[in-house]
């Protein structure tokens, strides 16, 4: 074999080495430089946060110094309202006292100018408001419908002679009272009284205890009267009053309950006037046996029982309590005045 033909030793490469060699080298370098670029953006977003924080900080304190100065404006403001509001009431207060003192004067001047005339003027309402409160009672105490109407009658004849145009309002509630009352029928009261003592009267026409066989009685044989002396057939279900004493006894005690309805009529008192007619009514099956004039009797107790007691006037009194107002007016005037 020749020199040249024998095999050389295998070499490892160097290139490999010196190439990561290289790379740690870069890799040492590049890291310090990139961990000083990172702390630097950290630093620099710190910062900025920071400066954000104090940005905000700065904002709400401004919005809360605003919030304040808007809070102490708006307490001024209802400040100044409350004094404004004290003023008006004063100045309110000044001009009422104001117009009472003219009112016054213009009445002491007419005072003045003419006493006589003031006086029966004067005179003249007095007058006027007694003739109404009289109508007034007479129609709500007594019933008495026509001298409720006289009464009326002579005041709107006095309130006619008045020339003041204040009393046209007066002129005016006066004549619808009259109208009202002329359009009035009769009391209520009044008409249930009488209706009591109608069907009181009549009771004197239709005798108690009659029965209906009793009409064809004297026409009956003799010897059937005879029986009917000694043997009586009565109903057991009957609460006829027996004999003449009861009958009287039944008798006054219905005149007795029709007397206490007609006292309760008297006093509009509507339940006391149903119940003693109610009672009345239970007196009828003792007096008279199931008959048409029982039935009769019982229906008209019923419709006196229904029929109203009260008198519906709305209006009655308003001409009476205008008047009276007028004369607290002047009083209710002078107080202020000298209590100032």
């Amino acid at each position: 074999m020749n020199a040249t033909e024998h095999p050389q030793p295998a070499t490892q490469p160097a290139p490999r080495r010196r190439t990561s060699a290289l790379a740690w080298l870069l890799l040492f370098i590049l890291l310090p430089i990139a961990g000083t670029l990172a702390w630097r953006a950290w630093q620099a977003e710190t910062g900025a946060r920071r400066a954000a924080d104090a940005e905000d900080g700065l904002r709400m304190d401004a919005f809360e110094q605003r919030l304040a100065s808007l809070r102490e404006g708006q307490q001024a403001q209802a400040k100044r309202m409350q004094q404004a509001e004290a003023t008006n009431r004063l100045l309110r207060d000044e001009l009422l006292a104001i117009g009472q003192r003219a009112a016054l004067l213009e009445d002491s001047v007419q005072r003045l100018a003419d006493p006589a005339q003031d006086a029966a003027r004067a005179l003249r309402l007095d007058e006027i408001e007694l003739l109404l409160a009289q109508g007034q009672q007479r129609l709500l105490l007594a019933g008495d419908l026509d001298g409720a109407r006289r009464a009326y009658a002579l005041a709107a004849r006095l309130l006619d002679a008045l020339t003041d145009p204040a009393d046209i309002d007066l002129r005016q509630v006066l004549a619808q009272e009259r109208a009202m009352l002329d359009a009035l029928g009769q009391d209520p009261r009044v008409a249930a009284i009488a209706r009591i003592d109608a069907f009181e009267t009549d009771l004197d026409a239709s005798p108690a205890g009659l029965q209906p066989a009793d009409a064809g009685a004297a026409a009956a044989p003799w010897w059937r009267r005879l029986a009917r002396r000694i043997v009586e057939v009565r109903r057991s279900d009957e609460h006829l009053a027996e004999g003449s004493g009861e009958q009287a006894a039944g008798l006054a005690a219905l005149r007795l309950e029709l007397a206490l309805a007609r006292t309760a009529a008297e006093r509009r008192d509507a339940s006391g006037h149903a119940a003693a007619l109610a009672r009345a009514s239970a007196w009828l099956p003792r007096l008279w046996p199931d008959s048409p004039v029982r039935d009769a009797h019982q229906r008209e107790l019923d419709a006196i029982a229904a029929m109203p007691l009260g008198l519906s006037l709305p209006e009655l009194g308003t001409t009476l309590g205008q008047l009276r107002m007028r004369h607290a007016r002047p009083a209710a005037i002078a107080a202020p005045e000298s209590t100032s």
